[in-house]
């Protein structure tokens, strides 16, 4: 019997892709459904464990060996610079890091005075704002980032988007582009050593499905 691998992967955005990456791979699971509450499977062959868990914790399931491969937003891994082999990007889940400011923002923040940054990635968004040379307060927010500058939390925003509507709908403007995120597989660096023909089986077979996914469009 082949040596079992267990594959980690995002609820949300990422999770439907996933399942169908994983399909065309032949590591099918009937009960593996976006609306599962189950949240461990069984594949129908080789020896595959499949587990759902949320976005932000992949890296940190494939880090420390719960999982020997994972799939996760290249967003997660910037702002989490979590110690695991990144061979592959997936090109799916195309999404923008942003900074975003109010249509409505007045210039009354005086000249001398910080801005402050509402965001869910303190991180990406202190790299960014010292590659300026720009101090800033940042706010650390787990979600409705948009609502911060309307009710004067922020002055500017650092958040996720894929098309822009809700930034729209909250009278937000982008004003630059951060980074850009996609899908990204990924491997626990011991797995990648004590089960490599394994893991690079699997690697080169996303590499195949991916490459043929682009070629049709």
């Amino acid at each position: 019997m082949k040596q079992p691998i267990t594959i980690a992967l995002s609820k949300g955005r990422l999770l439907l892709s996933s399942i169908k990456l994983l399909e065309k791979l032949g590591l099918h699971s009937p009960d593996l459904k976006t609306d599962s509450r189950k949240l461990y499977f069984k594949a129908s062959r080789d020896n595959v464990h499949i587990m759902i868990v949320r976005a932000v914790d992949v890296p940190t399931y494939v880090e420390y060996g719960a999982a020997d491969i994972g799939i996760a937003g290249k967003d997660i891994l910037m702002e989490q610079d979590k110690d695991v082999y990144e061979p592959l990007d997936l090109r799916f889940g195309h999404c923008r890091i942003v900074l975003a400011e109010s249509t409505r923002r007045s210039n009354s923040t005086p000249h001398w005075a910080r801005l402050r940054i509402a965001t869910k990635y303190p991180s990406i968004t202190e790299q960014h704002f010292s590659k300026k040379g720009l101090p800033v307060e940042i706010i650390k927010l787990y979600g409705s980032i948009e609502l911060a500058p309307g009710v004067g939390l922020a002055d500017q925003v650092v958040d996720l988007i894929s098309t822009g509507k809700t930034l729209q709908e909250n009278h937000l403007t982008v004003v630059e582009e951060v980074a850009q995120s996609t899908a990204r597989l990924i491997v626990n660096r011991a797995s990648l050593k004590l089960k490599y023909e394994r893991i690079r089986e699997i690697i080169e077979k996303c590499k195949k499905v991916v490459g043929e996914i682009h070629e049709n469009h």
